[in-house]
């Protein structure tokens, strides 16, 4: 095992320093957190969909106030960790677990999931896209914050939204379908990116993970599946501070946007009420103070006692969740993991399911989707026809300098990755539509 000075090892920046203000007394983690707050990036995210997309209402959650509430909960989570562990020195500080939260969703794409599998069909031969690789690729060289590495945040920090160690070559499917004769006859299910980190970010993977011994780096990039003719591969480990965040995900995913269906009547009480009947485990619910299946599903329909059932919701999967040790690692950022009891486990994800019976797999929102990919391929084609015309000026000098032709594609999907949902559309209809569209400042 390597030897290193734990704490001040993980604090590291590529960059290999700090601003030079002695009078500033934030910790590092506090820095990377403020960095994130104050990013384009992060601003973005009130212009992208979560699940219901943008222009539906003025209630839904944004990928922006989804990420607040991923580090509002992953700050929970912690706070009950460092209660039940107080002598635990790995648990990550407020300020870490919440950064790495903010951090988690800005390489997402516009319009959701299908703006995902849209760049990744058409990068399909070229390095792929997958969200949570535009994420590392973001905050570790695309960010407007240094020259050469993003926003130059610490190695531990990164660690945590280096969700999946594994390369996209590493795990994506073998063969990827034939291409449809029209991005109109795309089909979603056929292009579904495997979760991973970009192969031309190597470097920055390797870079977090040096502190770590030759075989702890092997086993954390080890596979659970690997990929197939028709199947993408998956990773088997998360650090300690991503398995804090994506708990935390999974508790704002499965709750929070449940309720914003239920407040859109897009869900409504018996539906609530037969899900929880089916699936809510009695002695579980009981430990964790919940009310009879009817009470909860009458507290969640009804506008005056719903925030205060979320809420309940929240803290009973939250106390449900576990400090586990692997016995796998050394380095205890890697051994230590959380992990949510298999009742509430089971709940939660019953908790989704209804929202994805009810809400994603309905018609309209389904036409949606359509519309997104359709509008993404489209757009990506337009501008990869004539980028030193159609691209805004940064990336056209990105794309100028572009080493090959995977380098200069990937600037167009940076790019389009990077738009909001309204800002797409603005640009698709000012190059697909006539009499629409004016002259803008450049972004």
């Amino acid at each position: 095992m390597k030897d290193f000075n734990f704490q001040e090892e993980w604090t590291h920046r590529r960059s290999g320093g700090a601003p030079d203000r002695p009078e500033d007394p934030r910790s590092p983690y506090e820095r990377d957190r403020s960095r994130l707050m104050h990013t384009s990036g992060f601003r973005r995210l009130q212009g992208k969909t979560q699940v219901l997309g943008v222009e539906e209402s003025d209630f839904h959650r944004t990928r922006l106030t989804h990420s607040m509430e991923v580090a509002q909960i992953a700050r929970g989570l912690v706070h009950i960790l460092k209660e039940r562990f107080p002598d635990n020195q790995h648990i990550p500080s407020y300020s870490l677990i919440e950064a790495t939260a903010l951090g988690h969703d800005i390489g997402h794409p516009p319009h959701g999931h299908s703006g995902e599998i849209a760049l990744n069909y058409v990068m399909r031969d070229h390095g792929g896209f997958e969200g949570n690789a535009q994420t590392l690729r973001l905050l570790g060289r695309q960010e407007l914050y240094s020259d050469d590495y993003g926003l130059d945040l610490t190695r531990r920090a990164l660690l945590g939204v280096l969700k999946y160690p594994a390369s996209y070559s590493r795990v994506r499917q073998r063969k990827w379908p034939d291409p449809p004769s029209s991005p109109s006859e795309l089909k979603r299910d056929n292009w579904t990116p495997p979760k991973c980190y970009f192969d031309e970010d190597q470097e920055i993977v390797d870079w977090i993970l040096d502190p770590l011994s030759v075989e702890d780096r092997e086993a954390f990039q080890s596979l659970s599946k690997t990929p197939s003719a028709d199947g993408n591969g998956e990773t088997q480990h998360k650090s300690l501070d991503a398995s804090i965040m994506d708990v935390a995900d999974d508790v704002a995913y499965g709750v929070h946007d449940l309720e914003d269906a239920i407040k859109l009547d897009l869900i409504e009480e018996q539906d609530l009420r037969e899900k929880i009947e089916e699936t809510l485990d009695p002695d579980w619910a009981e430990t964790v103070g919940i009310s009879d299946p009817g009470t909860l599903a009458e507290n969640l329909s009804r506008t005056s006692s719903r925030k205060q059932a979320v809420g309940k919701l929240v803290h009973a999967f939250l106390q449900s969740t576990r400090l586990e040790k692997k016995d796998t690692f050394d380095s205890p950022l890697l051994d230590l993991t959380v992990h949510m009891e298999e009742p509430a486990r089971d709940f939660l994800d019953a908790l989704d399911n209804l929202k994805f019976e009810k809400v994603v797999m309905q018609a309209t929102t389904q036409q949606m989707e359509y519309r997104g990919r359709l509008l993404i391929v489209r757009l990506f084609e337009a501008l990869a026809s004539d980028p030193g015309r159609l691209l805004k000026s940064w990336y056209r000098k990105q794309h100028e300098e572009a080493g090959d032709d995977q380098a200069a594609r990937r600037v167009i999907c940076d790019y389009i990755a990077g738009m909001t949902d309204e800002y797409a559309t603005e640009v698709y209809e000012r190059l697909h539509m006539p009499h629409i569209g004016r002259v803008s400042a450049a972004r």
